[in-house]
């Protein structure tokens, strides 16, 4: 149990971690930012309910107003602003993606753990995030999907990269990768 919360903090400071890395904001307030990726790693290499912890963990670090979002951004604010559909679907996101990599055991782990991502990290993801500018911006659900379509290529690559990374621990130190375990 120890070790299991040990895990979850860590990746809810990877998650902040990407954070730092500087991220671009487009016209409509969206960023791109690392951290949709440190999601797509916590379900892959923690599984899906752990992830999902350590998704949740750092949410509500953010809610205490720690600034760890991408830009130092923090506090209450960011569950409402036009991206916070994005964000409410992080935990989710974590979750479904863990979740496949756990249940899909044939074929290469970088390509599941890719495909767990791109479902997960990117399509759960981008429908909580697409009803949420929704809302946020009163456009129509169509509309924000366009909005939307200039990170796909971004996100794709965060997902492989994603693929990599996990399959390069597993090769090194496959007791670490407790999706599979």
């Amino acid at each position: 149990m120890e070790h299991n919360m040990t895990r979850i903090a860590l990746f809810a400071a990877l998650i902040a971690a990407l954070g730092l890395i500087p991220s671009l904001t487009l016209a409509f307030g969206v960023p791109i930012t690392a951290q949709s990726m440190g999601v797509m790693l916590a379900g892959a290499v923690l599984g899906a309910k752990r992830g999902a912890l350590a998704v949740l963990l750092f949410m509500a670090l953010v809610a205490l107003g720690l600034p760890l979002l991408a830009g130092g951004r923090g506090g209450l604010g960011a569950f409402v602003a036009p991206t916070s559909g994005f964000f409410l679907g992080w935990p989710v996101a974590a979750f479904v993606t863990g979740l496949i990599v756990e249940r899909w055991r044939k074929g290469p782990l970088a390509l599941t753990v890719a495909m767990a991502s791109i479902i997960g990290g990117i399509v759960v993801m981008y429908g909580f995030g697409i009803v949420g500018m929704s809302i946020a911006l009163d456009k129509t659900l169509a509309e924000c999907a366009l909005l939307v379509t200039a990170f796909i290529p971004g996100d794709l690559i965060k997902a492989v990269l994603t693929g990599l990374i996990v399959q390069a621990l597993a090769r090194s130190r496959p007791a670490a990768l407790l999706s599979r375990g």
